[in-house]
């Protein structure tokens, strides 16, 4: 028996794992692939307050996870498959055991959003898919395509140039979505261009990708660019993980929440990007899990 398990260790699990473990309840926190969450995989971590100078998402997780444990908090690694939450203890089931807890806070984040298009599947890993920090040295000199015109897909766009022979930003808007500071420096780059209303339809090749088809979203004709062995960067937004949460408000798939950070269900809490909310930042995850951390502690300690 667990006072506290923690469902995902991205910024807003750690967060809560920690100002929970700090008002001394034993704290566990299960994530199924690697501490840090969406996070542990971009280039670069900007915007957050107190950062090191060129922090990564890998040096910014490898520190979270090394401050949850200074902290006491376990950390296991394994998949949740089933939740039994409603009860007076609530019983979480991973594909390899089953944890009990007083009180629960689902940090599971969201999923990267797939295009579904032809190609995507079949070229995983073979120029397509891929991640910006692993990836990037794989195609230096070669042509790369960035497929997204948020924050996100500009920020991985401005670090793969560094590799590219030229880079191309592919988005279906009018208009990037990023911040200013980043298309300020889209302009600045030399070896950056944007194709706007556009949208990738087809990837094509041998052994790689060759060929891409890219649909102008206003007329409607396709276009087809021959770029053998190019990389292919997907940023197309992501959609929250709350596929074993129908039992909780949701609203356009995400999670209700109060001030609390509480779920309607008495013990059960959830933070960072799985919840409804105006920004989605790693600032605000860590917000997110102090708050759900502190009222968490104080429910376990009254849980009779």
């Amino acid at each position: 028996m667990f006072d506290l398990v923690i469902i995902g260790g991205g910024p807003a699990g750690i967060s809560s794992a920690i100002y929970g473990a700090s008002r001394g309840l034993k704290t566990l926190v299960l994530e199924k692939k690697m501490i840090g969450g969406l996070i542990g995989s971009v280039s670069t971590v900007t915007h957050y307050s107190g950062i090191i100078e060129e922090e990564t998402g890998e040096s910014f997780a490898k520190r979270l996870k090394a401050q949850a444990e200074s902290a006491g908090v376990a950390i296991i690694m394994e998949q949740v498959v089933d939740v039994e939450l409603e009860g007076r203890v609530k019983k979480i089931h991973t594909e390899q055991n089953t944890y009990e807890a007083k009180a629960v806070i689902i940090a599971n984040g969201t999923i990267k959003r797939m295009l579904g298009i032809p190609g995507e599947t079949e070229f995983e890993g073979r120029g397509i898919g891929l991640n910006a920090t692993r990836d990037a040295e794989k195609y230096r000199g070669k042509e790369i395509f960035v497929v997204g015109g948020a924050d996100g897909a500009i920020k991985e766009a401005l670090y793969l140039s560094q590799f590219a022979s030229k880079l191309t930003i592919i988005h279906f808007e009018d208009q990037l979505g990023a911040i200013q500071e980043f298309q300020e420096k889209i302009k600045q780059s030399n070896n950056i261009s944007v194709m706007l209303h556009t949208r990738l339809v087809a990837v094509e090749g041998n052994d790689c990708v060759d060929t891409l088809k890219i649909q102008d979203e206003h007329t409607k004709d396709v276009k087809v660019i021959k770029a053998k062995g190019c990389g292919v960067f997907i940023y197309a937004g992501s959609t929250p993980d709350t596929e074993l949460y129908d039992f909780l408000d949701k609203k356009e798939g995400y999670l209700v929440t109060n001030e609390k950070m509480e779920t309607k269900i008495q013990g059960v809490y959830a933070v960072g990007d799985i919840c409804v909310k105006q920004v989605r930042q790693v600032a605000t995850a860590v917000a997110d899990g102090a708050i759900a951390g502190v009222n968490a502690a104080n429910y376990s300690k009254n849980w009779k």
